[in-house]
Protein backbone atom coordinates (compact mmCIF):
# COMPACT_ATOMS: atom_id res chain seq x y z
CA UNK A 1 0.00 0.00 0.00
CA UNK A 2 2.82 2.41 0.89
CA UNK A 3 4.53 1.78 -2.45
CA UNK A 4 1.24 2.15 -4.33
CA UNK A 5 0.55 5.52 -2.71
CA UNK A 6 4.11 6.59 -3.48
CA UNK A 7 3.64 5.57 -7.12
CA UNK A 8 0.48 7.66 -7.49
CA UNK A 9 2.13 10.62 -5.75
CA UNK A 10 5.00 10.40 -8.25
CA UNK A 11 2.56 9.94 -11.14
CA UNK A 12 0.76 13.17 -10.35
CA UNK A 13 4.05 14.92 -9.39
CA UNK A 14 2.52 15.83 -6.05
CA UNK A 15 5.04 18.51 -5.06
CA UNK A 16 4.74 20.28 -8.42
CA UNK A 17 0.95 19.89 -8.41
CA UNK A 18 0.72 21.32 -4.90
CA UNK A 19 2.81 24.36 -5.92
CA UNK A 20 0.48 25.00 -8.86
CA UNK A 21 -2.61 24.59 -6.70
CA UNK A 22 -1.09 26.86 -4.05
CA UNK A 23 -1.00 29.81 -6.45
CA UNK A 24 -4.52 28.97 -7.68
CA UNK A 25 -5.87 29.03 -4.12
CA UNK A 26 -4.06 32.29 -3.29
CA UNK A 27 -5.56 33.97 -6.37
CA UNK A 28 -8.98 32.62 -5.39
CA UNK A 29 -8.58 34.13 -1.92
CA UNK A 30 -7.53 37.45 -3.46
CA UNK A 31 -10.87 37.75 -5.29
CA UNK A 32 -12.90 40.53 -3.57
CA UNK A 33 -16.05 38.39 -3.23
CA UNK A 34 -14.25 35.56 -1.41
CA UNK A 35 -14.11 35.32 2.37
CA UNK A 36 -10.50 34.83 3.48
CA UNK A 37 -11.18 31.85 5.71
CA UNK A 38 -13.89 29.94 3.85
CA UNK A 39 -12.07 26.68 4.45
CA UNK A 40 -14.69 24.38 2.93
CA UNK A 41 -14.40 26.11 -0.45
CA UNK A 42 -10.62 26.41 -0.15
CA UNK A 43 -10.32 22.67 0.48
CA UNK A 44 -12.66 21.91 -2.42
CA UNK A 45 -10.59 24.08 -4.74
CA UNK A 46 -7.39 22.45 -3.51
CA UNK A 47 -8.75 18.96 -4.14
CA UNK A 48 -10.12 19.87 -7.58
CA UNK A 49 -6.84 21.55 -8.49
CA UNK A 50 -4.81 18.52 -7.43
CA UNK A 51 -7.09 16.28 -9.52
CA UNK A 52 -6.76 18.42 -12.66
CA UNK A 53 -3.02 19.03 -12.33
CA UNK A 54 -2.43 15.40 -11.39
CA UNK A 55 -4.39 14.30 -14.45
CA UNK A 56 -2.23 16.43 -16.76
CA UNK A 57 0.96 15.13 -15.18
CA UNK A 58 -0.22 11.52 -15.42
CA UNK A 59 -0.91 11.91 -19.14
CA UNK A 60 2.50 13.53 -19.55
CA UNK A 61 4.23 10.55 -17.92
CA UNK A 62 2.19 7.98 -19.86
CA UNK A 63 3.01 9.68 -23.18
CA UNK A 64 6.70 10.12 -22.30
CA UNK A 65 7.23 6.64 -20.83
CA UNK A 66 10.11 5.74 -23.15
CA UNK A 67 11.66 9.20 -23.01
CA UNK A 68 11.55 9.29 -19.21
CA UNK A 69 13.21 5.89 -19.04
CA UNK A 70 16.27 7.27 -20.85
CA UNK A 71 16.89 10.16 -18.47
CA UNK A 72 18.48 9.74 -15.08
CA UNK A 73 16.24 12.41 -13.52
CA UNK A 74 13.00 10.70 -14.60
CA UNK A 75 13.90 7.01 -14.95
CA UNK A 76 12.44 6.16 -11.54
CA UNK A 77 8.99 7.48 -12.36
CA UNK A 78 6.34 4.74 -11.99
CA UNK A 79 5.39 4.37 -15.68
CA UNK A 80 8.94 4.77 -16.99
CA UNK A 81 10.29 2.20 -14.53
CA UNK A 82 7.53 -0.31 -15.25
CA UNK A 83 5.99 -0.19 -11.77
CA UNK A 84 2.77 1.11 -13.32
CA UNK A 85 1.26 0.43 -16.73
CA UNK A 86 0.35 3.13 -19.22
CA UNK A 87 -3.27 1.97 -19.05
CA UNK A 88 -3.35 2.52 -15.30
CA UNK A 89 -1.86 5.99 -15.73
CA UNK A 90 -4.40 6.93 -18.41
CA UNK A 91 -7.25 5.56 -16.28
CA UNK A 92 -6.08 7.63 -13.32
CA UNK A 93 -5.83 10.70 -15.57
CA UNK A 94 -9.35 10.29 -16.97
CA UNK A 95 -10.96 9.80 -13.54
CA UNK A 96 -9.13 12.64 -11.82
CA UNK A 97 -9.49 15.01 -14.77
CA UNK A 98 -13.26 14.54 -15.02
CA UNK A 99 -13.66 14.70 -11.22
CA UNK A 100 -11.64 17.92 -10.91
CA UNK A 101 -13.48 19.72 -13.72
CA UNK A 102 -16.86 18.52 -12.38
CA UNK A 103 -16.07 19.95 -8.92
CA UNK A 104 -15.12 23.29 -10.48
CA UNK A 105 -18.38 23.30 -12.44
CA UNK A 106 -20.67 22.31 -9.54
CA UNK A 107 -19.17 24.25 -6.63
CA UNK A 108 -17.60 27.27 -8.35
CA UNK A 109 -18.69 28.28 -11.86
CA UNK A 110 -18.77 27.17 -15.48
CA UNK A 111 -16.03 29.60 -16.55
CA UNK A 112 -13.47 28.21 -14.11
CA UNK A 113 -14.40 24.64 -15.10
CA UNK A 114 -13.93 25.35 -18.81
CA UNK A 115 -10.63 27.13 -18.13
CA UNK A 116 -9.49 24.12 -16.10
CA UNK A 117 -10.36 21.70 -18.90
CA UNK A 118 -8.61 23.92 -21.46
CA UNK A 119 -5.49 24.13 -19.28
CA UNK A 120 -5.37 20.35 -18.90
CA UNK A 121 -5.77 19.85 -22.65
CA UNK A 122 -3.13 22.44 -23.52
CA UNK A 123 -0.54 20.92 -21.17
CA UNK A 124 -1.16 17.25 -21.89
CA UNK A 125 -1.88 17.27 -25.62
CA UNK A 126 -0.13 20.37 -27.04
CA UNK A 127 2.83 21.22 -24.80
CA UNK A 128 3.89 17.62 -24.09
CA UNK A 129 4.41 16.47 -27.74
CA UNK A 130 5.69 19.92 -28.78
CA UNK A 131 8.79 19.58 -26.58
CA UNK A 132 10.40 17.36 -29.21
CA UNK A 133 9.48 19.61 -32.11
CA UNK A 134 10.39 23.20 -31.26
CA UNK A 135 11.56 25.33 -28.32
CA UNK A 136 8.33 27.30 -28.65
CA UNK A 137 7.02 24.56 -26.36
CA UNK A 138 8.17 26.66 -23.39
CA UNK A 139 5.96 29.54 -24.56
CA UNK A 140 3.02 27.21 -25.09
CA UNK A 141 3.60 25.49 -21.75
CA UNK A 142 3.69 28.85 -19.96
CA UNK A 143 -0.06 29.26 -20.61
CA UNK A 144 -1.28 26.16 -18.73
CA UNK A 145 1.43 26.89 -16.17
CA UNK A 146 -0.06 30.32 -15.43
CA UNK A 147 -3.76 29.59 -16.03
CA UNK A 148 -4.26 28.27 -12.46
CA UNK A 149 -3.88 31.88 -11.25
CA UNK A 150 -6.64 33.03 -13.58
CA UNK A 151 -8.71 29.95 -12.75
CA UNK A 152 -8.48 30.76 -9.04
CA UNK A 153 -9.55 34.35 -9.65
CA UNK A 154 -12.45 33.33 -11.93
CA UNK A 155 -13.55 30.66 -9.45
CA UNK A 156 -13.82 33.33 -6.77
CA UNK A 157 -15.05 36.38 -8.69
CA UNK A 158 -16.70 34.78 -11.74
CA UNK A 159 -15.24 37.41 -14.06
CA UNK A 160 -12.15 38.12 -16.17
CA UNK A 161 -11.20 41.42 -14.57
CA UNK A 162 -7.80 43.04 -15.12
CA UNK A 163 -6.64 41.96 -11.65
CA UNK A 164 -7.07 38.31 -12.60
CA UNK A 165 -5.01 38.80 -15.74
CA UNK A 166 -2.32 40.62 -13.74
CA UNK A 167 -1.99 37.58 -11.45
CA UNK A 168 -1.84 35.38 -14.56
CA UNK A 169 0.95 37.51 -16.07
CA UNK A 170 3.12 37.33 -12.96
CA UNK A 171 3.27 33.54 -13.14
CA UNK A 172 3.39 33.52 -16.96
CA UNK A 173 6.59 35.58 -17.12
CA UNK A 174 8.13 33.79 -14.13
CA UNK A 175 8.13 30.50 -16.01
CA UNK A 176 10.67 31.53 -18.64
CA UNK A 177 13.72 32.02 -16.39
CA UNK A 178 12.45 29.13 -14.26
CA UNK A 179 12.16 26.54 -17.06
CA UNK A 180 15.21 27.72 -18.96
CA UNK A 181 17.25 27.32 -15.77
CA UNK A 182 15.95 23.75 -15.41
CA UNK A 183 16.66 23.05 -19.09
CA UNK A 184 20.16 24.50 -18.63
CA UNK A 185 20.92 22.25 -15.64
CA UNK A 186 19.46 19.16 -17.36
CA UNK A 187 20.63 19.99 -20.88
CA UNK A 188 22.58 16.76 -21.43
CA UNK A 189 19.57 14.63 -20.45
CA UNK A 190 17.10 16.67 -22.48
CA UNK A 191 19.25 16.83 -25.61
CA UNK A 192 19.79 13.05 -25.44
CA UNK A 193 16.05 12.41 -25.84
CA UNK A 194 15.44 15.23 -28.31
CA UNK A 195 13.74 17.79 -26.06
CA UNK A 196 14.09 21.32 -27.41
CA UNK A 197 13.48 23.61 -24.45
CA UNK A 198 16.23 26.23 -24.68
CA UNK A 199 15.71 29.24 -27.01
CA UNK A 200 19.07 28.65 -28.74
CA UNK A 201 19.67 25.54 -30.87
CA UNK A 202 23.25 25.31 -29.59
CA UNK A 203 22.10 24.77 -26.01
CA UNK A 204 23.11 26.92 -23.03
CA UNK A 205 24.36 30.16 -24.60
CA UNK A 206 24.57 33.88 -23.88
CA UNK A 207 21.36 34.25 -25.88
CA UNK A 208 19.49 32.01 -23.42
CA UNK A 209 20.85 34.00 -20.47
CA UNK A 210 19.85 37.28 -22.16
CA UNK A 211 16.34 35.95 -22.74
CA UNK A 212 16.10 35.04 -19.05
CA UNK A 213 17.19 38.57 -18.10
CA UNK A 214 14.62 40.08 -20.45
CA UNK A 215 11.70 38.16 -18.94
CA UNK A 216 12.94 38.79 -15.41
CA UNK A 217 13.04 42.54 -16.15
CA UNK A 218 9.49 42.39 -17.54
CA UNK A 219 8.41 40.85 -14.24
CA UNK A 220 9.21 44.14 -12.45
CA UNK A 221 6.44 46.34 -13.97
CA UNK A 222 4.01 43.41 -14.14
CA UNK A 223 4.60 42.75 -10.43
CA UNK A 224 3.41 46.30 -9.69
CA UNK A 225 0.07 45.81 -11.46
CA UNK A 226 -1.80 44.29 -8.46
CA UNK A 227 -0.98 47.43 -6.45
CA UNK A 228 -2.03 49.87 -9.18
CA UNK A 229 -5.23 47.89 -9.76
CA UNK A 230 -6.09 48.28 -6.07
CA UNK A 231 -5.70 44.61 -5.23
CA UNK A 232 -2.90 44.99 -2.66
CA UNK A 233 -1.16 47.64 -0.54
CA UNK A 234 2.26 49.26 -0.46
CA UNK A 235 3.95 46.65 1.76
CA UNK A 236 3.05 43.89 -0.70
CA UNK A 237 4.18 46.07 -3.59
CA UNK A 238 7.66 46.57 -2.09
CA UNK A 239 8.07 42.87 -1.25
CA UNK A 240 7.15 41.89 -4.81
CA UNK A 241 9.47 44.55 -6.23
CA UNK A 242 12.43 43.29 -4.18
CA UNK A 243 11.66 39.68 -5.20
CA UNK A 244 11.61 40.68 -8.89
CA UNK A 245 14.87 42.60 -8.63
CA UNK A 246 16.41 39.56 -6.93
CA UNK A 247 15.36 37.40 -9.90
CA UNK A 248 16.95 39.88 -12.32
CA UNK A 249 20.20 39.77 -10.35
CA UNK A 250 20.28 35.96 -10.49
CA UNK A 251 19.70 35.99 -14.24
CA UNK A 252 22.46 38.57 -14.72
CA UNK A 253 24.79 36.33 -12.72
CA UNK A 254 23.90 33.49 -15.07
CA UNK A 255 24.87 35.68 -18.04
CA UNK A 256 28.17 36.57 -16.36
CA UNK A 257 29.12 33.04 -15.22
CA UNK A 258 27.48 30.85 -17.89
CA UNK A 259 27.67 27.75 -15.71
CA UNK A 260 25.40 25.11 -14.22
CA UNK A 261 25.86 26.46 -10.65
CA UNK A 262 24.55 29.86 -11.77
CA UNK A 263 21.63 28.21 -13.60
CA UNK A 264 20.87 26.21 -10.47
CA UNK A 265 20.77 29.46 -8.46
CA UNK A 266 18.19 30.85 -10.89
CA UNK A 267 16.19 27.64 -10.58
CA UNK A 268 16.13 27.60 -6.78
CA UNK A 269 15.53 31.36 -6.61
CA UNK A 270 12.46 30.88 -8.80
CA UNK A 271 11.16 28.20 -6.42
CA UNK A 272 11.46 30.63 -3.51
CA UNK A 273 9.99 33.50 -5.53
CA UNK A 274 6.45 32.14 -5.95
CA UNK A 275 5.47 31.59 -2.28
CA UNK A 276 7.05 34.91 -1.25
CA UNK A 277 5.24 36.91 -3.94
CA UNK A 278 1.81 35.31 -3.65
CA UNK A 279 1.80 35.29 0.14
CA UNK A 280 2.84 38.95 0.07
CA UNK A 281 -0.08 39.71 -2.25
CA UNK A 282 -2.46 37.90 0.10
CA UNK A 283 -1.10 39.49 3.28
CA UNK A 284 -3.04 42.77 2.86
CA UNK A 285 -6.36 40.96 2.57
CA UNK A 286 -5.72 38.88 5.68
Amino acid sequence: MKQTLKNYAQLMKFTLSFTVVFTCVICYMLAPTVKAYDWSMILLLTFAGLCITGSANAINQAVEKDTDAQMKRTASRPVASGRMSQTTAYTFAIITGILGVAIMWKYFNISSALLSAFSLFLYAFIYTPLKKINSIAVLVGAFPGALPCLIGWVAGNDDFAYAGWALFLIQFLWQFPHFWAIAWVSHSDYSKVGFKLLPADKGPTKFTALQSIMYAVLMIPVGLLPYYLGLTGQVSMWIVLVANIFMVVQCVRLYQNMGVPAARRVMFSSYIYLPIVYLALLADKL
